[in-house]
């Protein structure tokens, strides 16, 4: 249902990977991808991981990958997305069973954001620190049309589901 095991995204990954750099103290090193950071408690979120990242990504212990810009085939721009298809992502970020999870797109900026966006709205933070969290990750390529979606996002037949993973 659009989630991956760490081991399909490796195996993809490393059909364009780079080889892992060498450690200078002779420890393999712990690389997070571009733009990883923790989303709330057992969700993380990042750019697409390459070879340097598993390590590190393994370390998470990590149950699910979404791949937004595969698994849902979220494309640009956000105002021709359905709804739902935010809705299904969300689905599989709000269950627990799925956790620890890793949400990713090809930077963790655009498709990412917009799903972690929508996951805030449901956690009732207020556009204002939304937006501030879009623009940390997403910086000089930030689209007006993610804040348009994400402010148009409605929550209503999610208020159900849980959306706070803390002391889970």
């Amino acid at each position: 249902m659009g989630k991956q095991s760490l081991d399909a995204v490796e195996a993809e990954a490393a059909k364009i990977a780079r080889p892992p750099l060498p450690a200078a103290t002779g420890e393999a090193l712990l690389l997070p991808p571009l733009n990883f950071a923790m989303v709330d408690y057992g969700v993380y979120r990042s750019g697409f991981p390459d070879a340097a990242n598993f390590r590190f990504l393994r370390s998470l212990h990590l149950r699910s990958v979404l791949c937004a810009s595969i698994s849902f085939s979220l494309a640009e721009p956000f105002v021709n997305i359905p709804e739902d298809t935010i809705r299904e992502a969300l689905k599989v970020v709000l269950d627990v069973g799925n956790h620890p999870l890793l949400i990713h797109c090809k930077r963790g900026k655009h498709r990412t954001g917009c799903l972690v966006g929508c996951l805030r709205k449901l956690q009732r933070w207020c556009l204002a620190s939304i937006f501030d969290e879009y623009l940390r990750f997403a910086a000089a390529k930030a689209r007006i049309s993610d804040q348009m979606f994400m402010e148009r996002f409605d929550i209503s037949s999610l208020r159900h589901l849980q959306a706070s993973f803390s002391g889970c």
